[in-house]
């Protein structure tokens, strides 16, 4: 693809349809002779944020490109300026585009384009089963050079290369032939290709401390919205986690513009998390660390968050012993004996990143098999990060938790239709935490200190039939063993407890009620203590231990205020 610089002059107030274009380098030596020219009349002074089409740049090039041959006279350069038609410049831009697509489709020796609702995986080996040989993945309209067609041993699998990388994809979202080319002829866009090893996207166009919302790997491809300034396009941000406008930097060195197709995106885990970051810090507590709201240990006072162990951060700065850090929503303070960086931390957040799912919509259901037509059995929320468990193509798989079942396999799938899911490499990172203060009335004061309690354990293992703060236990026995400590006694398994105490709504429950939760055949198998602040503190699962989610993670099916007030 061909590397081009758009540092020409529009005028809005001249001609109100025309935009900046991104264009095939070689085509229509007009266009940079009638770019050089507007910019030596115009002195660079350069008007970006305007939306890329083909018809700006045919427009603004045979309007410069005339009034240049008249140059020696102004009357004559105005006349001819302005006999200037639309379908002339219709004409142009078909010439321009149809140049653009037949340099595009060349660059592949076997098209490939994929077809489905929201993304298919990009694998490392044929095994939908290994979620380990998963590498990348491929939006729908992406292309593909498709290098064995039906490779050996591999039924079902096609050996093909995109986005610099080589790997495998199922057949069966793959058109090819004339159909490849046909819908190729209306996806291809102004993109960027990205040159550098690494680059970060950011939230704008800026390098600045905690902007970073993502990373590009060399070889991506990403859809050019606008060119901001001279250093800066803004890309089409679907692709990424909770946000509508994202930026990258536009220099020579780090990507190259030009008309093409979409391709694999990578989910390389060194370099996804790596990047995410400007001055990686990572949590070295086995547990939960606290994040204050300034560099001094207060008790719970300036208490604004936890970060959970192995978890990432950006450093902003240091003072007096402690870092300023930035790790998802929360801004703050953690003491720096507790924070490792440079290499070390590096070495840390290989190690423990893992895939992750975040919801892009408010509410979405979750399925017993991967399949609509399956049950819907609970719903998930935006804001939460659910650990995957498994990806098939167009399903993910999460952790929702054991709860009370010993067999708890009762298949937790969401659809990525329509980007309503994104999944990525990542490092847990910090929530938000307030402890509960001191209360005016002795009722209050007693639920605060139930959840200051149970909250100190965050971080702690998971144990099926456990109830050991420290060592282990499920959900039931979490709460139960919490309770206990203050003598109210409960039944053991979530299912009784629901039947314990007195029913509440989700607009009168306070700290210390319990939130329970069901399993697909509608049995409550999950029990969870809210905290206040939107939030519950529960026993989650093998994989997550003790943690703090939001209270609606999933669907509640009961409140229950067993505390007596």
């Amino acid at each position: 693809m061909s590397k081009l610089n758009f540092n020409f002059h529009i005028d809005p107030q001249k001609d109100r349809d025309r935009y900046i274009v991104l264009a095939s380098a070689g085509v229509l030596t007009v266009l940079v002779i009638a770019i050089v020219i507007a910019l030596a009349v115009k002195g660079q002074k350069s008007t970006y944020s305007e939306e890329i089409t083909a018809e700006s740049l045919a427009a603004d090039a045979s309007l410069e490109a005339s009034g240049a041959q008249h140059s020696g006279s102004s009357g004559d350069s105005s006349a001819k300026t302005e006999k200037t038609t639309l379908e002339e410049v219709q004409e142009f831009t078909k010439s321009i585009q149809m140049e653009a697509i037949n340099q595009s489709i060349a660059q592949y020796s076997n098209l490939g384009i994929v077809k489905c609702d929201s993304y298919i995986n990009f694998r490392s080996a044929p095994d939908q089963n290994d979620l380990t040989t998963i590498m990348g993945m491929l939006a729908n309209g992406s292309a593909v050079d498709i290098i064995e067609a039906a490779p050996e041993n591999a039924e079902g699998w096609m050996h093909v290369r995109s986005g610099g990388m080589e790997g495998y994809v199922a057949s069966s979202y793959i058109a090819t032939g004339d159909e490849a080319v046909t819908l190729a002829g209306s996806l291809i866009k102004p993109r960027a290709t990205v040159l550098a090893d690494k680059l970060r996207i950011r939230s704008t166009p800026e390098i600045a401390d905690g902007n970073t919302v993502g990373s590009a790997a060399k070889g991506e491809k990403y859809e050019i919205i606008s060119r901001v300034n001279k250093d800066w396009i803004m890309i089409a941000s679907s692709n990424i986690d909770n946000i509508d406008i994202a930026y990258m930097s536009a220099s020579d060195e780090n990507v190259s513009l030009g008309y093409g197709l979409d391709e694999a995106k990578s989910l390389n885990l060194k370099q996804k998390v790596l990047n995410m970051y400007d001055n990686l810090g990572v949590s070295l507590a086995s547990d939960y660390i606290n994040v204050r709201s300034s560099p001094k240990e207060d008790g719970i006072a300036n208490i604004i968050g936890k970060f959970p162990g192995y978890g990432g951060c950006n450093i902003l700065g240091e003072e007096n012993g402690w870092y300023h850090i930035k790790s998802g929503s929360v801004d703050g303070y953690v003491r720096a004996d507790l924070l490792a960086t440079g290499q070390a931390a590096q070495d840390l957040a290989v190690q423990n990143a893992h895939v992750m799912a975040i919801i892009n919509t408010q509410s979405l259901n979750v399925r017993s098999q991967a399949s609509t037509d399956s049950e819907a059995w609970t719903q998930v929320t935006s804001g939460q990060r659910y650990d995957v468990v498994n990806q098939m193509d167009g399903w993910v798989e999460l952790d929702l938790g054991d709860g009370d079942d010993s067999n708890s396999d009762q298949g937790s799938f969401v659809s990525t239709r329509d980007n309503n899911v994104s999944v990525t490499y990542a490092l847990q990172e910090a929530i938000e935490y307030y402890p509960a203060v001191e209360a005016a009335n002795a009722a209050a004061a007693f639920r605060n200190k139930i959840v200051n309690f149970a909250c100190q354990f965050v971080g702690n293992p998971y144990v099926w039939g456990g109830t050991s703060l420290t060592h282990g236990a499920d959900c039931s026995g979490f709460v139960q063993s919490v309770l206990k400590n203050f003598g109210i006694s409960v039944p053991r398994v979530s299912r009784d407890q629901a039947q314990a105490g007195v029913k509440v709504t989700s607009d009168t429950m306070k700290p210390g009620d319990l939130v329970f939760y069901a399993n697909r055949s509608g049995t409550i198998n999950h029990v969870g203590m809210y905290i206040g602040n939107g939030q519950i503190v529960n026993a989650a699962s093998s994989r997550s231990g003790i943690r703090i989610y939001r209270w609606n993670y999933r669907t509640p099916v009961a409140i229950r205020n067993v505390i007596g007030d």
